[in-house]
């Protein structure tokens, strides 16, 4: 165990080195200038950080993946259609309210809308999306063709929306979804589409083991729109305190965040206790390993979750700020950089990356997903810099954006659409809403006000969870070209041989 967790800090401190040392780096230069007390916050917060991302890694390992595929493996084989269903509804909903990113996102919108309200509605569009990805891997549905209708049916709404002057929840509601696919709800909800897709077996097991994540991205932007449509009366923006936690009130933030993972874990615990007790049965030793594995993930995603807020929330925040007031041309290339170098730092996103190099056979490799990730959400931030710079809606990315990503998914493999869009929810983790979004805050409360915050700033996540959608699709679609040329090269060699230099054994 103990060379497993030291392999996990490895790949931790790979990750989370790069984001530190840019801030650090930043801090010499013009650009920023951060106290010695912020400074060096960050610096244990990154510490502290990078022993998180291993806890929880581990604890993913040996706890998250295996009780999602036993749950997909053992709800299916009972039988029970009903069963399956109403429990990955209950489960959707429960898990998601309990998810702490979704949480960072209400905290940092509490002025505009109630925190409560928003969480909720959140979890049920979570809840009847995967009752819907359920049904579609029973009944062998295309992906593409599923979310490309629910799609459609999206940007109505965003019309509806605009038209109704409710702009607003636009970028609320797709960075809802972004924020839904966090570090808990990933590994659970992706292993158990494997679970799933397993005991349904045929020959597109692979392919249908993913996209849950995609489609329970979907559930929470149109839940939300749909409440946006709803609500009635003036809604104004209130910036959140980002001001750097002090020492005192460190041991507090603590409690928070335990009660927060221990919510979250606890719901999971107890329904997959159910579960267990009526329809899995696994032997204790089995379930002794995914107990030991719920410690570590507990662990992991209390330290983790306290030092983003702690310790990157503010700082965040502040280089936004500095940015925007004295190189305010720079916000492109620095966001460019810190999105790309922020997705190494996301826990879900080696969760995933593992699971596609497992499942492929090593087709897609773990570093060419991580480097199509990286360009993809780098792209991403220094796109939303520079709607924050030029103060313009987000639909003027989103709709060409998805339109291009849809139109993907008709050229290439079926099994890259699905992990593009898989990817799109897991790219925007917990670093994504308490790093870059706080940064974007602090550049458009500079730049453009806070009364423009809900329309400038908030999107970031959803351009995050937009852009590996088509870079990852076109890692597909050059494979594909890729193999067509090398198939044309060998024909071609064929036809072009000497008939003399063929052996004829007759």
């Amino acid at each position: 165990m103990l060379k497993v967790l030291l392999t996990k800090l490895k790949e931790s401190l790979t990750s989370v080195l790069p984001v530190t040392l840019i801030v650090i780096i930043l801090n010499f230069t013009p650009l920023v200038d951060l106290t010695l007390t912020e400074v060096g916050a960050f610096a244990v917060c990154s510490i502290f950080l990078i022993l998180g991302i291993a806890l929880f890694n581990l604890g993913a390992d040996l706890a998250m993946t295996p009780m999602g595929e036993q749950a997909g493996t053992g709800l299916t084989r009972s039988g029970s259609m009903k069963l399956l269903l109403s429990v990955c509804f209950a489960m959707g909903v429960l898990i998601t309210v309990a998810e702490p990113d979704l949480s960072v996102l209400a905290s940092q919108v509490a002025g505009f809308i109630n925190g409560t309200a928003l969480i909720v509605t959140v979890g049920v569009g979570v809840g009847i999306f995967l009752v819907l990805s359920i049904l579609r891997m029973v009944f062998k549905k295309s992906l593409s063709s599923l979310l490309m209708f629910f799609y459609m049916f999206l940007f109505m709404l965003a019309a509806l929306a605009v038209v109704a002057d409710k702009s607003d929840f636009l970028a609320l509601g797709f960075d809802s979804g972004g924020v839904t696919t966090g570090p808990i709800t990933v590994p659970f909800i992706m292993a158990l589409g494997v679970g799933v897709a397993g005991s349904l077996g045929g020959k597109d097991a692979s392919e249908n083991s993913f996209g849950l994540v995609a489609m329970c991205s979907i559930g929470p932007i149109l839940a939300v729109m749909i409440l946006g449509l709803c609500s009635s009366g003036e809604m104004s923006y209130e910036v959140p305190d980002y001001s750097l936690t002090s020492l005192s009130e460190v041991p507090q933030a603590i409690l928070d965040v335990m009660g927060e993972v221990g919510l979250a874990l606890g719901l999971i615990v107890l329904f997959f206790a159910v579960i267990q007790i009526f329809i899995l049965k696994l032997p204790k030793r089995k379930i002794l390993q995914i107990a030991v594995g719920i410690v570590y993930t507990f662990v992991g995603l209390v330290v983790f979750l306290t030092a983003v807020s702690v310790g990157f929330m503010p700082i965040g925040y502040k280089m936004g700020v500095e940015l925007a007031e004295n190189h305010p041309a720079l916000l492109i290339v620095f966001g460019f950089i810190l999105g790309f170098v922020v997705v190494l730092a996301e826990p879900a996103v080696h969760v995933l990356n593992k699971q596609v190099e497992t499942i492929t056979e090593g087709t897609v490799s773990r570093r060419s997903m991580l480097l199509a990730l990286s360009i993809g959400v780098g792209i991403s931030i220094g796109l939303s810099m520079l709607r924050i710079v030029f103060d313009f809606n987000i639909l003027y990315y989103l709709v060409p954006g998805y339109f291009l990503s849809l139109g993907l998914s008709f050229f290439v493999p079926k099994l890259y659409t699905a992990i593009a869009f898989d990817s799109g929810g897991v790219a925007s983790g917990p670093l994504t809403s308490t790093f870059i979004l706080p940064f974007a805050i602090g550049a458009c409360v500079t730049m453009q006000g806070a009364e423009n915050v809900m329309a400038d700033a908030f999107g970031v996540v959803a351009m995050v969870a937009m852009t590996p959608l088509i870079t990852i699709q076109l890692l597909g679609f050059h494979s594909v070209v890729t193999r067509r040329m090398r198939e044309k090269i060998a024909m071609k060699r064929i036809l072009s041989a000497d008939d003399e230099q063929i052996i004829n054994f007759m």
